[in-house]
């Protein structure tokens, strides 16, 4: 691969990111590439995925490295082409690790445990039978379970539980969806979902269960991006001077927009007045000012900065 190609991998691979953290996992996010005191030690350049969560604070989520040839070249590996000829090796490293599933927490859950997206949960529904002693209930539970097993995740709770302990443990562990049976449903040829996300009941019936779920585990997946989406959007702020800046990382309340000179002195000299540091240069540049932020120098790049974990 030329130089050109392998870097064009590591923004590859950085797509690869975006897309599960976004369309599967439901998680907004701002991205570009690091500064060059934030990336990875060595690399050429670093390229990142930013989340907020809940609490203002931002969680690098992913990132993805291109190293050049400087790590090969230092210890002398090569490669043969077909020509016969020695060329240098460009490396890529990308990195999404276990801090994912925090995002996931914090990005999602509430105060009753886990809000999982439908399309990564391990268990997209949970049929609990009502009555469950009463002849026909547990059968017809079953009876739906088979019927959605072949499009969706799903299980029955037949234990001895009571149904208010079932509907708090599926809760506590993000199921997105419930199903509730019992023998009033049953003789109505209905069932009850409820989604795990805002606690709606939906009254469907059975002969048109399958479609049904479906239709509310996409509509529970689009909702939470939105929502995601829009505490995202209103914990995200401008600053065009020093003042403005202060006020809003002090709040700790999310990403802070603001014109920097590109100066590595600068940037640690806010660091150290604020504790906020810069999360990354987003792609699509917006012109706040003409000045930097901090120094007032003729700025160069606007940056999103924050307190990060």
């Amino acid at each position: 691969a030329t130089y050109e190609e392998a870097e064009q991998r590591t923004l590859t691979m950085l797509r690869v990111y975006q897309e599960l953290i976004r369309d599967s996992l439901a998680i907004p996010f701002v991205s570009g590439p690091k500064t060059e005191s934030e990336k990875f030690a060595g690399a050429q350049d670093t390229y990142t995925v930013e989340a907020l969560m809940h609490d203002g604070k931002a969680l690098q989520s992913a990132t993805s490295h291109f190293f050049g040839n400087a790590f090969p070249d230092a210890f002398d590996i090569k490669y043969l082409d077909k020509n016969n000829e020695l060329h240098s090796v460009y490396e890529t490293s990308w990195g999404l690790s276990t801090r994912i599933i925090g995002a996931i927490i914090m990005v999602h859950g509430d105060d009753s445990g886990l809000v999982l997206p439908p399309r990564i949960a391990p268990v997209q529904t949970m049929i609990v039978p009502i009555m469950q002693k009463k002849e026909g209930v547990l059968d017809k539970a079953e009876e739906i379970r088979k019927r959605l097993a072949s499009s969706y995740k799903v299980k029955v709770d037949d234990s001895d539980k009571s149904p208010g302990w079932k509907f708090s443990e599926q809760e506590v562990r993000g199921i997105p969806t419930r199903i509730e049976i019992g023998p009033k449903d049953i003789e109505k040829n209905q069932a009850v979902i409820v989604r795990r996300d805002t606690r709606e009941k939906i009254i469907v019936s059975l002969d048109e269960i399958e479609t049904k779920l479906g239709e509310v585990l996409e509509q529970m997946q689009n909702d939470m991006l939105e929502r995601a989406k829009k505490h995202l959007e209103e914990h995200t702020v401008e600053a065009r001077n020093w003042d403005e800046f202060k006020a809003h990382i002090e709040k700790q309340d999310g990403f802070v927009k603001a014109m920097w000179c590109g100066e590595t002195e600068c940037e640690e000299a806010i660091k150290d007045e604020t504790t906020a540091t810069t999360r990354c240069m987003p792609f699509e540049q917006e012109h706040l000012s003409d000045v930097c932020v901090h120094c007032g120098k003729p700025a160069k790049k606007m940056v999103y900065f924050g307190k990060a974990y």
